[in-house]
């Protein structure tokens, strides 16, 4: 069987690649194998929060933007296709990549969670600028988080059929689901800044 005809397969063909490849470098320069919990982590969190991050976009620029084209269009196809068979699986991924991202960031930053929660004034760590730029991308990704579980797949729910609603309440769940889309689509913005400068010491 192919592993390039299923996407779940290509997904697992890629994390094998990867695992080889880090074990392969590991052997060939060291002589030996050595688990590093934290650059696992980072792996992790950098992959799972390319699915996250990478759906959020396409919801905002690409699925949004065309069902209201496709609304509009009356002679169309309409948007029927893409609500029955898309949204679905991308809110799939786009809300467990969500929590595997928190949950691997959370693990790599580790003994740090609470001082970087806290921009250092917990903990006895005290402010400086790399923990309060990773502690405001941390909190930036949280409310993130809870946007997706919250507003955003419970609305979504009510859109998709897969809770009972009236047309009025569908309508009222768009509005509220887009706008907790679009507050998430603007704080990844800033979130990335910071979770990308934090190790250089300043954003920028």
């Amino acid at each position: 069987m192919n592993p390039l005809n299923n996407h779940r397969q290509s997904l697992i063909l890629g994390i094998v690649l990867a695992v080889v490849i880090a074990l392969a470098v590991a052997w060939g320069i060291e002589g030996k194998v050595t688990f590093f919990e934290q650059s696992f982590a980072r792996w992790l969190h950098i992959v799972a929060g390319v699915f996250w991050i990478g759906l959020l976009y396409y919801f905002n620029a690409v699925q949004t933007p065309a069902l209201a084209e496709a609304a509009a269009d009356k002679g169309g196809p309409g948007g029927a296709g893409v609500m029955k068979y898309v949204a679905p699986r991308a809110l799939f991924w786009f809300r467990w990549a969500a929590l595997v991202t928190w949950l691997a960031g959370a693990w790599l930053i580790g003994p740090k969670f609470v001082p970087e929660f806290t921009f250092g004034a917990a903990g006895g760590a005290g402010a400086d600028m790399s923990l309060v730029t990773i502690g405001i991308g941390a909190w930036l990704g949280t409310i993130m988080l809870i946007n997706v579980w919250g507003p955003i797949w419970q609305n979504q729910k009510k859109i998709l059929g897969i809770k009972p609603a009236t047309d009025e309440e569908k309508a009222k769940a768009r509005k509220v689901a887009l706008y907790a889309s679009r507050i998430n689509f603007v704080l990844s913005i800033p979130m990335l800044m910071c979770m990308a400068g934090a190790t250089h010491h300043l954003p920028f």
